[in-house]
């Protein structure tokens, strides 16, 4: 069940676990779950339980068959960190990513207490990015956990961005998204929290990329910001596909 992807920011999705739970306000109108219940009407075998947790065990090594060197979405479909996914299943899909040094994998989770409980029981390769949402200034604390666990590469996603977030705790963060809500019932995304966000990154030289202005229909509205679209992604160190695998802290 890999996807070739139309995020931005990414190439393809890996999904070993489907379905999940809103854990904050980003997920009122989680896309993943308009998706899963449109794919169970259709009959797609994968989402029989609809956006009930599953685990697709079949799928795990589904990595090791790609040659073409890709960047990797981890469960765009769900969140690998999810309470119910057992450590043993997160430490399988760990020990894949450190097999397929050629691929870049960006994980991205909102269960940032369980990223940082059990992080030390995981392997760390280097081509491992490592990420937490962070939609408003009621989830910032999301960035204390992230930046205590080893990754190569740890990142914010302020996307659905849904208030201002002035004093974001950017040292030990190397690359920070941003994009609006899309969808029905997508919620506004102001100019000044954009902003105030790509005005931090470039005092703190923190990598950019502007994903969306999202809204209903997201494609009408683009990801032009200042007469230009923000691509930036983590320096070339970061991002060597035949990097070694990790020791120490990064």
């Amino acid at each position: 069940m890999a996807t070739k992807s139309k995020i931005e920011w990414t190439d393809i999705t890996w999904n070993p676990v489907t379905g999940c739970t809103k854990v904050s306000p980003g997920c009122t109108h989680c896309y993943a779950e308009r998706m899963a219940h449109r794919l169970q009407a259709m009959g797609q075998a994968r989402y029989k339980n609809a956006f009930n947790l599953t685990l697709h065990y079949d799928l795990i090594e589904q990595p090791l068959k790609w040659s073409k060197p890709q960047m990797v979405f981890v469960n765009s479909m769900s969140d690998l960190f999810h309470e119910e996914v057992p450590l043993e299943f997160i430490q399988q899909i760990f020990s894949v990513m450190a097999r397929c040094p050629h691929h870049i994998f960006q994980i991205l989770t909102k269960r940032s207490e369980r990223l940082r409980e059990i992080s030390h029981l995981l392997t760390w390769p280097a081509n491992v990015w490592m990420g937490v949402s962070v939609e408003n200034e009621s989830t910032v604390y999301r960035i204390d956990d992230i930046v205590q666990v080893p990754s190569s590469v740890r990142f914010l996603s302020c996307e659905p961005l849904i208030g201002p977030l002035n004093n974001l705790p950017l040292q030990g963060i190397q690359w920070v998204i941003v994009g609006g809500e899309s969808g029905p019932g997508a919620r506004l995304m102001h100019v000044e929290w954009v902003e105030s966000v790509l005005h931090q990154c470039k005092k703190q030289d923190v990598p950019f990329f502007f994903k969306q202005w999202g809204g209903v229909n997201k494609h009408r509205t683009g990801r032009i910001l200042h007469d230009r679209t923000y691509d930036e992604l983590p320096g070339a160190a970061y991002r060597h596909p035949y990097a070694p695998v990790l020791s120490e802290w990064s």
